[in-house]
């Protein structure tokens, strides 16, 4: 159940893009709110596998790939649409690959990417990778972000002349508000990422025979 929601969310992910390039200024709004519900159902999968006990190394893999699609996949969209510059998604989707790469040595060694049994050794490492807070702050970064990408674009289109998103659109305000959140959730990828990167090093040591600490363990 849980990954057949991974999977209905990005399905709605490339609706949501196809109807970004080709539908009005209208439609393109309301795709702000499709986005919503695309990063809302992120942790709903979780949810239902812990309360189903059907939890497993393949769902929290497959979890962590949905995730990696849907912003990869919207960075890319918003740099073709000239909305941000290209070097972003082109850093977020190097952060992506090198820290996954590394996470999967964790997995080898039956650790998981977040939870007690995670690779991060330090309290500070743990905090800005696997913390609630920090997970939350990032989550809610790219939602917003991407929901505010989405309406731009909702707000260059020929006739969102009059419409309610060209009325959001023409206020400081919420133009300062919005590309806030765009560029913290650039800034987090990498806050986020270079930890991962740091702690891998006694990773890579064990698998050349060197010793290491144990990892920091949060139960």
């Amino acid at each position: 159940m849980a990954n057949l929601i991974t999977i209905g969310r990005l399905m709605l992910l490339f609706v949501v893009v196809w109807l970004i390039y080709v539908g009005s200024a209208d439609v393109v709004g309301v795709c702000m709110l499709l986005i919503a519900i695309v990063f809302a159902s992120d942790g709903l999968d979780g949810y239902v596998a812990r309360k189903r006990g059907s939890t497993s190394a393949f769902g929290a893999v497959f979890d962590i790939a949905g995730d990696r699609i849907v912003e990869n996949v919207l960075w890319v969209v918003f740099a073709h649409l000239g909305h941000v510059p290209v070097w972003v998604p082109l850093l977020v989707l190097t952060r992506g690959f090198v820290v996954d790469g590394l996470r999967s040595l964790s997995y080898a060694e039956g650790m998981t990417a977040f939870g007690s049994r995670n690779m991060m050794r330090s309290a500070l490492t743990y905090w800005l990778t696997a913390g609630r807070f920090m997970r939350a702050a990032f989550g809610w970064a790219k939602a917003g972000g991407f929901v505010f990408l989405t309406g731009l674009e909702a707000s260059q289109k020929i006739d969102a002349a009059g419409t309610w998103v060209s009325g959001w659109y023409g206020q400081d305000a919420y133009l300062i508000f919005g590309w806030f959140l765009v560029w913290s959730a650039v800034v987090l990828t990498i806050v986020r990422g270079l930890p991962v990167i740091y702690d891998a090093v006694a990773l890579v040591q064990a698998n050349s025979g060197t010793k290491v600490t144990a990892p920091v363990s949060r139960r």
